[in-house]
């Protein structure tokens, strides 16, 4: 079956999940995510990508990003990944493939998802049972978010200041809501629209994607069509 075309709607966010080949680590120590983060921000930089959090785990990577432009995340992700597999392969002495094919996409109603996004990937590692705060965990945008910690990656969405008042009520808004576990629809929702590539909103904002895009935004219904 041919493959859908990937969804490219400028400055519209977009969940991403990259993943090692056969699920193989793609980091091996503290040296492979530096580097990863820098080939982040240098790519997200020159292909106007804003990026709004990340987790790097072992064997795959969550991105939320907002495209500046139609090809800009195509064209980051091609850098990264490029870069990366040059330094791990000459890094590991290997040879060969990194990544599991393509990587995965869709976009985020922002109005209805983008907070429930945040906390999907920043709390990664916490479902994966890495650590039990997210601030343990160092390769992701959580202590930003939730601390300010500086974090030159992080280009924030508007909808994240949205939460409080001020900046600075923002932040323990943004960790109490870290507290709350995710609800299991949007976590299995989430996983069904990034894998399909799918559009991960209501009825009314798949509509709108449809139209901006040029191609559907959910499975058809199965079965025969009905004739009148």
């Amino acid at each position: 079956m041919a493959r859908l075309p990937r969804y490219s709607i400028p400055e519209q966010p977009q969940h991403i999940i990259q993943r090692g080949n056969n699920r193989m680590d793609i980091f091996r120590g503290d040296g492979d995510y530096r580097f990863y983060l820098r080939c982040m921000a240098d790519a997200s930089k020159n292909c106007d990508v804003r990026i709004h959090a990340y987790v790097l785990m072992t064997n795959h990577v969550h991105l939320l990003a907002s495209p500046h432009r139609r090809d800009s995340i195509s064209k980051m992700m091609q850098s990264i990944g490029r870069k990366y597999v040059q330094y791990f392969n000459q890094a590991y002495e290997r040879t060969g493939t990194l990544w599991e094919g393509r990587y995965r996409s869709t976009v985020i109603d922002s109005e209805k998802y983008l907070l429930s996004c945040y906390r999907y990937i920043e709390l990664n590692p916490v479902r994966a049972g890495i650590v039990n705060n997210p601030g343990d965990y160092d390769w992701s945008s959580y202590n930003f978010h939730a601390y300010g910690k500086p974090d030159g990656i992080i280009s924030e969405h508007k909808l994240f200041w949205a939460i409080g008042a001020t900046k600075e009520q923002c932040r323990p808004t943004y960790r109490n809501l870290c507290t709350e576990s995710l609800d299991t629809q949007f976590i299995r929702e989430m996983r069904e629209s990034t894998n399909k590539a799918w559009v991960l909103g209501d009825d009314d904002f798949k509509a709108k994607v449809e139209k901006l895009s040029k191609r559907r935004a959910k499975p058809m219904k199965r079965g025969r069509p009905t004739h009148d």
